[in-house]
């Protein structure tokens, strides 16, 4: 059965296009949303055929990445509510086969466990601002919220990912932390007492020594 919206072979085959070249970054960004490796693929499918249709609609494709990631949001969204389930299973992390080349494998993976201890909004503040570089005014407009709750929502999860980094000896979290309490340590330490300075007891007027008296008359 035919779309509903027409779309001219230009624009499918420029559709195409974005989908080749961009299948791997938009899976990446999936996995951080949903990092069970098949959520991750229904997300990416569900996104792409939602944006299709209205493909010729985005006039700059420079904002297409954008676009699917708050499809790719607001799906996944929709899935959360509609199974009133956490959307990461305790059970299946995600593996470190699709790497960007920036964090060593084992890294990558206790990251994105500990993503795992995150509330849902907390998680999509985390990656689009983080992962996705995108500012706090794009993140409020992607997810709906004001920049004051994102700043909040932030600051939160990345206390909450601070501490489950260092009770897992994460290398990053745990030299931060040793600064951290070496700081604390110094600060804490009591200032060193100055020593008075003594200034002496008046004893009376100077007297010159007799030896030099009659010298000085001289």
């Amino acid at each position: 059965m035919a779309a509903s919206t027409t779309i001219d072979d230009s624009a499918g085959l420029d559709f195409e296009e974005y989908v080749r070249s961009r299948q791997e970054s938009l899976l990446r960004s999936a996995r951080r949303l949903v990092p069970d490796p098949v959520d991750a693929q229904d997300l990416v499918q569900t996104a792409l055929c939602r944006t299709f249709p209205r493909w010729d609609r985005i006039a700059d494709k420079g904002l297409a990445d954008a676009y699917l990631r708050r499809v790719m949001i607001n799906t996944r969204t929709e899935w959360w509510r509609a199974r009133k389930l956490d959307e990461v299973p305790t059970d299946n992390l995600p593996d470190a086969s699709i790497d960007d080349g920036t964090e060593q494998h084992a890294d990558r993976a206790m990251l994105m466990n500990a993503l795992r201890v995150l509330a849902p909004k907390q998680r999509q503040v985390v990656v689009l601002r983080h992962w996705e570089q995108m500012s706090t005014e794009e993140t409020a407009r992607a997810l709906g919220m004001s920049t004051g709750t994102v700043k909040s929502t932030l600051h939160r999860a990345l206390a909450r990912l601070r501490e489950e980094l260092e009770q897992n000896d994460f290398p990053g979290a745990r030299a931060q932390r040793e600064r951290r309490e070496a700081e604390e340590a110094e600060r804490a330490r009591p200032a060193a007492t100055p020593t008075p300075l003594r200034t002496g007891r008046a004893r009376g007027p100077l007297r010159v020594p007799a030896a030099r008296e009659g010298a000085c008359a001289a």
